[in-house]
């Protein structure tokens, strides 16, 4: 039997569906995703096995914002991890094979799997708040700089 080793490989959030489609081609075994919570967002691991090798392939910082492409078309067993991961931590799926719709999990909050106490959360959003406000009055500045400038003159009635 083959040593077993495990790597972590960064990829891009875009990646992650035809990297997956690609590994179940070749024999690749799939085995988890894994979310984490981290500032940002939360990181995604998907992990796969093959011949006594486990590699993570990691998606970083992915919001609320984005989309994640299920992989179910692939690896049906997928289904049970990503329905999770949307009940838990609020990632966009698109396609899964077997969605439950936000009722995989019956949670009491809109965002149960989080270490960060309401207390903590509330300080970041002030501190995003007023680094927006900051960042929107410099911009301002700036733009009202262009605008001090004296306009050039044109000739008026004047022929070649």
């Amino acid at each position: 039997m083959a040593k077993f080793t495990q790597e972590f490989i960064n990829i891009d959030l875009k990646k992650l569906h035809d990297e997956a489609a690609s590994r179940c081609k070749n024999g690749w075994r799939y085995v988890q995703t894994l979310a984490v919570k981290v500032d940002g967002g939360t990181d995604l691991i998907y992990s796969f096995m093959k011949d006594g090798k486990l590699e993570n392939l990691k998606v970083q910082a992915v919001t609320e914002k984005d989309t994640v492409q299920s992989i179910t078309d692939s690896y049906i067993e997928a289904f049970v991890w990503e329905n999770e991961i949307h009940d838990l931590w609020n990632i966009n799926f698109k396609d899964i094979a077997i969605d439950f719709k936000g009722t995989f999990y019956k949670v009491a909050t809109d965002a149960p799997m989080t270490i960060i106490s309401p207390e903590v959360l509330e300080r970041r959003e002030k501190q995003a708040k007023i680094e927006a406000a900051m960042a929107a009055k410099k911009a301002k500045d700036a733009a009202g700089k262009k605008d001090d400038k004296p306009a050039e003159k044109k000739d008026e009635g004047k022929g070649e």
